[in-house]
């Protein structure tokens, strides 16, 4: 886990937000959950064994930290970048939603106080 991540996960947790699973595996689960076989399963549905930073997979509303920006990280840089964008695009076709924060939007606790609102809104919508 990132320090950002940890930074958001902290937050969360003080602003009384419902947790979230770290490192959620929704290539796999969306390909018939882990263990044996998971590698053919994944190929069939045209999936990577991709993971979200938070998930709540009863909502289909995933979190990703995106870290680097200012210092040319690899999700910043042409292929990382690619990757990241082809992961987002098989998560939307599959139902979620993802929300992307930077270091700037955590540090700020806006991002945390947006993930709380959007989470109570899920849960009483």
């Amino acid at each position: 886990m990132s320090h950002l991540e940890e930074a958001l996960r902290l937050q969360l947790r003080y602003l009384e937000a419902r947790p979230g699973e770290q490192e959620y595996r929704f290539g796999a689960m969306a390909s018939g959950g882990t263990g044996k076989g998971l590698r053919k399963r994944l190929l069939d549905h045209g999936l990577k064994d991709w993971r979200f930073d938070f998930a709540w997979p009863d909502l289909m509303f995933a979190v990703e930290v995106e870290g680097g920006a200012h210092i040319g990280g690899r999700h910043n840089r042409g292929t990382g970048f690619e990757e990241d964008l082809t992961k987002y695009h098989h998560a939307m076709r599959l139902g979620w939603t993802v929300y992307r924060c930077s270091a700037p939007l955590i540090n700020s606790w806006e991002a945390a106080k947006l993930i709380k609102a959007l989470l109570d809104d899920m849960k009483n919508g």
